[in-house]
């Protein structure tokens, strides 16, 4: 039996791990101790789980005295991103398997403690990077590995964050760079570990130009210069763009996404103690970019090219990968909930170097993220599926590499000039 401790009850918590260890895989998993620093967010949980009201609840502070008292196997990582580090190394000072949501820090600095820390460990750290295992990502490393493109020389990846969930982050704690990271970490992450996986090449160097476009003080659309407002006590949330889109004079619009609930972005302060997730995205303290243009250098040759933007008409990522023998495209329109126009479903164009054009239409599951979710889940609370013919499951060396890219990019768009990955990681060592 696999004894787990959780570390932050968020949503993302309560959705991705709590409930399958409960319902699906209670036989192999056990969850013996629950921490948090809100007491309320322990009360949600045990409404939504009674199971979970027996179970005994630490504060951060307290996080020794739980491994000591509840004898864990696993610590599972989800608290607030800036608290990551210090979870993860308690987890490996005491030999434990940690599983942590992406971001597994939020800077380079971190990761290099971590990648220390596991080395003197008996432990390991398993980063839960579920984009790799949505169907059409899995598809996409299977082509590579055939040799279908050959050796992998660019690649292309513009991804589109809509105006709902882009303004999502700007309502909430990840606006501000020292609990998130800024977005080229707390969100980019995602895309340059897929990128990682996909090409199996280690980035070198990295250049970037970000801007604050649409959010913070300056934002075109703001209504008016006053700061400190809040959406569900706002007299001027009728005149923002913002806010309209997604709701009417009365109540927020029904959306489903994976991070917030549509029908609670004013209205869930109830869930926290002294904390308010609908803050106006006009705010004065917000610090971080909402848009990014990044180039990429990898050890095996290829480049990357990646955009990122956070408040656009539809959710979504074009992709192009090329390499000596041919190219791979495809396009994924995402959350169709929040699409107001009729879109092509995804498939997977394949363009040999000499050769037609073959159209790949991938067999897909159910379950958040395009599918990958549950595919996850089974390898944490199950193990890896022994059938697979290539690593998936990532661990302390893919964060790093995310992390460290993700910092080059804020960094480098601040001082204008490229970043060394090794010197933001100080020299770690490439195994796999």
């Amino acid at each position: 039996m696999n004894r787990i401790v959780v570390c932050g009850l968020s949503n993302r918590a309560l959705g991705m791990f709590i409930t399958p260890v409960l319902t699906q895989y209670a036989h192999e998993n056990k969850i013996v101790g629950l921490l948090d620093s809100d007491y309320r967010r322990m009360e949600l949980a045990g409404e939504s789980f009674p199971e979970l009201s027996s179970i005994p609840f630490y504060e951060p502070q307290h996080v020794q005295q739980m491994i000591n008292e509840t004898n864990p196997d696993t610590v599972i990582v989800t608290s607030r991103d800036d608290t990551h580090i210090d979870y993860i190394l308690k987890g490996l000072e005491n030999d434990l398997t940690v599983i942590t949501e992406k971001p597994m820090v939020t800077n380079a600095n971190d990761a290099r403690r971590v990648m220390e820390a596991e080395a003197q460990s008996k432990g390991k750290v398993i980063v839960a990077f579920n984009y790799r295992y949505n169907p059409f990502h899995r598809k996409i490393k299977e082509l590579i590995l055939e040799g279908k493109i050959g050796r992998v020389t660019s690649v292309d990846l513009n991804w589109y964050i809509d105006t709902y969930h882009g303004a999502s982050y700007f309502k909430r704690w990840n606006r501000n760079r020292k609990f998130s990271g800024g977005l080229s970490i707390h969100k980019s992450t995602h895309h340059f570990d897929l990128v990682n996986w996909w090409i199996d090449q280690v980035p070198e160097e990295v250049f970037a130009y970000g801007a604050l476009n649409y959010y913070g003080k300056d934002g075109e659309l703001n209504p008016s210069p006053a700061d400190g407002r809040y959406c569900s006590t706002c007299e001027e949330k009728l005149n923002c763009g913002y806010y309209s889109r997604w709701s009417n004079r009365r109540n927020s619009i029904s959306v489903k996404d994976d991070h917030i609930k549509g029908d609670s972005i004013e209205k869930s302060s109830q869930n926290y103690t002294g904390y308010r997730p609908d803050s106006c995205i006009f705010d004065h303290e917000i610090d971080i970019e909402d848009t990014y243009a990044v180039t990429v250098r990898y050890d095996k040759g290829a480049f990357l090219s990646y955009s990122v933007n956070f408040s656009l008409p539809y959710e979504g990522y074009r992709l192009a990968i090329n390499g000596t023998k041919g190219r791979i495209e495809t396009t994924e329109y995402h959350e169709p909930s929040r699409i107001p126009f009729p879109y092509p479903e995804q498939t997977i164009d394949y363009y040999p170097l000499f050769g037609s054009k073959e159209t790949i239409h991938v067999v897909q599951n159910a379950g958040g993220h395009g599918g990958g979710d549950p595919v996850l889940q089974e390898d944490l609370f199950l193990g890896i599926d022994p059938t697979r013919p290539y690593p998936i499951l990532a661990g302390a060396e893919a964060g790093a590499y995310s992390i460290a890219v993700g910092e080059g990019v804020w960094r480098s768009s601040r001082d204008n000039r490229p970043y060394r990955i090794k010197d933001l990681l100080k020299e770690i060592s490439h195994s796999s």
